[in-house]
């Protein structure tokens, strides 16, 4: 069962300028010459363009299975001590001077809010995630659960 689910795409208004720049490049290297280099340049850069935004914008967040998921990076909840629903001042805070090295942190820029994952894990020297959310709180929750769910089974 699947407790909380989201994708980190990137938004429609980001898009406009991923691709202009890239119509953009193709006009300067096209620059009014014929044959090949008048279409290649479009039919290349464009489909890049988007690819590479799509490629950004691919990576899924959930809880399931007691597990939280961040794109193929998994993590038990039973090693989660804590979760910290961040905002964007929060986030930067977390990942500013003071930021742990050791970190796992997946951070979306275009994706306001964060949550910053405790952990107790002793043969692991990663002290905390910091993954990037729309939702927080909602996520900060479902890790909770899934947590004291994941306790209380193993009673």
């Amino acid at each position: 069962m699947e407790e909380y689910a989201e994708r980190l795409i990137v938004p429609w208004w980001l898009w406009l300028p991923g691709l202009g720049a890239a119509a953009l490049l193709a006009t300067e290297i096209w620059m009014g010459s014929t044959g090949v280099r008048a279409w290649l340049p479009f039919a290349v850069l464009l489909p890049l363009a988007v690819a590479g935004l799509w490629w950004v914008g691919r990576i899924r967040v959930r809880v399931a299975g007691g597990e939280l998921y961040v794109d193929d990076a998994h993590l038990p909840v039973r090693f989660v001590t804590d979760v910290v629903p961040l905002d964007a001042s929060g986030r930067r805070e977390v990942l500013g001077v003071g930021a742990d090295p050791l970190a796992f942190v997946v951070q979306r820029p275009w994706v306001g809010g964060a949550v910053q994952v405790v952990l107790d894990d002793p043969e692991d020297p990663t002290p905390y995630w910091v993954v990037s959310s729309r939702h927080p709180a909602k996520l900060a929750a479902a890790l909770l659960a899934a947590r004291d769910a994941t306790r209380a089974a193993t009673r």
